[in-house]
């Protein structure tokens, strides 16, 4: 039988981290955490310290400098302590990884410095990169910017400091803002109720001529519709499900269910193309399958509010369409035996 746990490909110290804090602090507080109306500061905090905030983040600045496999194996491990908790926590990266890659400056040296520190910490706001009309503009006005329309989804509201915005810019460009995630001056949002991660406090952002500062801008690059797509992105989040899968498998104890997770987290790492959203689904199912046979597993006790296995089969659920594209969806509806056509 395979052996459940993520495995320690390159040895980084991180990974070790990760496991500790997953089993010992998030995993036992994650009913509580899933029970309350946001994640409590202190569970992340404790990321913090560990350094983890800057997990991918250029050594330089005091970050970890974890390549992308290290990160996922991170990802899978703390999903599987809490994934409330990893699912705020992991957006922030996407602020630190633009930064790594923007041209130096002490502007953007503190920023890093700061975010690798989890002295300030980032959400995301995407709005612009969706496809079809923007759903979020920016326009240059004086030195600065001004944005105006909505990003559907934002999460970490009231625990991030700041979103790092994309909008869409004169000419099709995509504008990449920093913007304080602080209601006023024309920002509003109204909260979604979500069946899992509600903790993650996610919520509608509406931007009405809200002033951004020329220093708060990342980079302006070409607009283009396969962005959404990115590989990258999508592989990632794919190990959210990995994680709730094997957190299910360590509780059930020995079954198949540990070689297929094994094999499913083999094929989204070595996934290329069109075969991301293939594997993408497959992960997510197996979540979805694991938190079923848990569910049963531990019969009456499941239905409790509040047991791991209920948690976990909501979590699990969430997982089916978090993050999704369409043909992950397709993917997941053939897996399901309905045609998706």
């Amino acid at each position: 039988m395979a052996d459940a746990t993520v495995p320690d490909d390159d040895g980084h110290a991180a990974l070790g981290t990760a496991r500790r804090l997953a089993d010992d602090v998030l995993f036992p507080a994650a009913a509580r955490t899933d029970a309350a109306d946001a994640v409590p500061r202190a569970q992340l905090d404790r990321l913090a310290d560990a350094g983890l905030y800057g997990l991918a983040g250029p050594a330089e600045h005091g970050g970890l400098g974890a390549g992308p496999a290290t990160v996922r194996s991170v990802v899978e491990v703390l999903a599987g302590g809490c994934l409330t908790t990893t699912f705020v926590w992991a957006q922030h990266h996407g602020l630190v990884r633009a930064l790594a890659a923007a041209p130096p400056s002490p502007e953007r040296d503190r920023w890093l410095r700061d975010l690798c520190a989890g002295r300030r910490r980032a959400g995301l706001a995407l709005g612009g990169l969706l496809p079809g009309e923007p759903r979020l503009r920016a326009e240059p006005a004086g030195d600065g910017w001004l944005v105006d329309g909505t990003s559907p989804w934002v999460s970490g509201w009231g625990l991030v400091d700041v979103v790092y915005l994309a909008a869409r810019g004169p000419g099709d460009r995509l504008v990449w803002l920093i913007v304080d995630a602080v209601e006023g001056g024309g920002l509003t949002v109204h909260r979604h109720r979500l069946v899992a991660v509600d903790a993650s406090v996610t919520v509608t952002a509406d931007f009405a001529g809200v002033a951004v500062p020329g220093n708060r801008l990342v980079a302006v690059e070409a607009y283009r519709p396969d962005r959404y797509h990115a590989p990258d992105v999508l592989r990632q989040n794919g190990f959210l499900a990995l994680g709730v899968a094997g957190r299910c498998c360590r509780l059930l104890g020995p079954t198949p269910f540990d070689a297929e997770l094994t094999a499913c987290r083999d094929r989204l790492r070595s996934a290329a193309g069109p075969g991301i959203p293939a594997a993408r689904a497959a992960a997510s199912d197996l979540a979805l399958r694991a938190a079923a046979a848990l569910v049963v597993d531990r019969g009456s006790r499941a239905a409790v509010r509040g047991a791991d296995p209920e948690r976990l089969a909501r979590e699990a659920l969430f997982l089916l369409v978090f993050g999704t594209r369409p043909a992950i969806r397709a993917a997941l509806l053939t897996r399901l035996g309905v045609p998706s056509g």
